[in-house]
């Protein structure tokens, strides 16, 4: 550390001396979040950490102090809430400027600082010394210290162990679109997010490419998805939908044709519109009536009103929650309906289809996907199999459909029998990037 530098307390003695009753919580705790986004800035990351030890941790654990270490006079009202919540925010100042500058070992080193054993020794006996190192404590089993080590494993470490670390992903838009979390927790959730989402994309380009290769080996571009060799021939089934009644084309269709509709008209078209060609009639009839009757109730006393883009997004994520989840905690009937016998391709269409006429549902999407999730993690994998099962066949799909990346299929050999049945080992996948013709 340079000489010129100061650390907090030395800028801030106030904190060591000044009387909680007379100090303003909110203002102090600006000032330690401005200290971190200043040095975090301007200082080499080693000075950084020894600045963070020493405001949040040294303090606690020194067997000789007897007075409060000065971050903790913030807080002498025991607001636990407060100091936990102050601690996650430098946190996440810190681990946003380094995911930035690419310093991604020091965050490692950040999270480690927590896992020191003697901070759990309790060898002081100065009471308010305890209770703060108690909060310490509490913060480090919590489940704040859980989602902060997410941002210090390498990529493939957020895979391992419980089959819900898989889909780490979703579990992260949960985590940026949370209010109770700070700014900078969402937008170093966002990132993360984006940077899984980007390497399976890739990851599933390259593994298409050279699975259809005689020449080039598999081994470097590994099957992103945990469905084994099959999901070639499941992409290549999702791909075939193509040309004049693409799902992409009948979403246009469909959007132009509802435009100046009422709610109770578009009601009824966005019905007709989900489950038109999909493939299990039989099973589309039942599953048509319980969706008409359980869709037309919901905002009866809007029905009259004509379609805008609010109440369009709105109707939208309503579809979304009849099929997956109607309050966030347990799945919808109709996605276990689905779901259970092993519909899951059939469920993930419809949910690709409303994203196609409204892409701004597709978060919102997405985090009821991590609502299922965190439902369904408390089960073994044995007992989750159909969900992870759609969850697999929902990252491809949308992958496919939903992402800058286009798929085509086409055909490299006439096929000289007289079977008319389709054979999908006579096409081959290409993909290529998708050009914004908006811009």
């Amino acid at each position: 550390m340079s000489a010129n530098s100061l650390s907090i307390s030395q800028q801030y003695p106030d904190y060591v001396t000044f009387n909680s009753r007379q100090l303003n919580v909110q203002i102090a705790q600006e000032e330690v979040y401005s200290f971190f986004v200043k040095i975090v800035k301007k200082l080499p990351p080693d000075d950084v950490l020894r600045e963070f030890k020493g405001l949040f941790i040294d303090g606690l654990d020194s067997q000789y102090s007897h007075s409060i270490p000065g971050i903790y006079n913030i807080f002498l009202n025991d607001n636990e809430k407060e100091y936990c919540n102050t601690l996650k925010r430098c946190i996440y100042i810190i681990i946003n400027n380094w995911k930035t500058n690419r310093k991604d070992k020091y965050i490692q080193k950040l999270v480690n600082l927590f896992a020191n054993e003697e901070l759990k020794l309790d060898t002081n006996d100065f009471l308010e010394i305890n209770i703060r190192k108690s909060w310490l404590e509490n913060f480090i089993s919590s489940k704040d210290y859980q989602e902060i080590k997410l941002f210090a494993n390498k990529h493939d470490e957020l895979f391992k162990g419980h089959w819900a670390n898989r889909y780490t992903s979703y579990l992260l838009i949960d985590q940026s679109v949370n209010e109770n979390n700070c700014r900078e927790q969402q937008e170093a959730a966002r990132r993360l997010y984006r940077q899984i989402k980007d390497k399976y994309k890739f990851e599933l380009a390259m593994y298409i490419a050279r699975s259809q290769s005689a020449v080039s080996s598999t081994a470097r571009y590994k099957n992103p998805s945990i469905l084994g060799d099959n999901v070639l021939h499941l992409i290549k089934t999702i791909v075939l939908k193509k040309g004049t009644f693409s799902h992409e084309n009948i979403a246009n269709i469909f959007i132009k044709q509802t435009q100046a509709q009422t709610l109770k008209e578009f009601k009824k078209s966005i019905e007709k519109y989900l489950f038109f060609s999909v493939d299990n009639q039989e099973l589309v009839g039942n599953l048509r009536q319980q969706f008409g009757e359980k869709f037309s109730l919901w905002k009866e006393n809007y029905n009259q009103e004509i379609i805008n883009k609010e109440l369009f997004l709105r109707t939208c994520n309503r579809v979304i929650d009849c099929l997956t989840t109607e309050n966030g905690k347990e799945p919808s009937s109709l996605f276990i309906l689905l779901v259970t016998p092993g519909h899951s391709l059939t469920l993930v269409i419809i949910l690709l289809k409303t994203i196609l006429i409204s892409r701004n549902s597709r978060r919102h999407l997405e985090l009821r996907i991590a609502h299922l999730i965190r439902y369904y993690e408390k089960y073994p994998e044995d007992e989750c199999k159909w969900i992870i099962n759609f969850i697999e066949i929902f990252n491809i799909t949308f992958a496919i459909y939903a992402e800058n990346v286009e798929y085509n299929l086409i055909k490299m050999k006439e096929d000289k029998s007289s079977n008319l049945q389709l054979n999908l080992d006579d096409y081959r996948l290409f993909s290529q990037m998708k050009v914004d013709r908006k811009k």
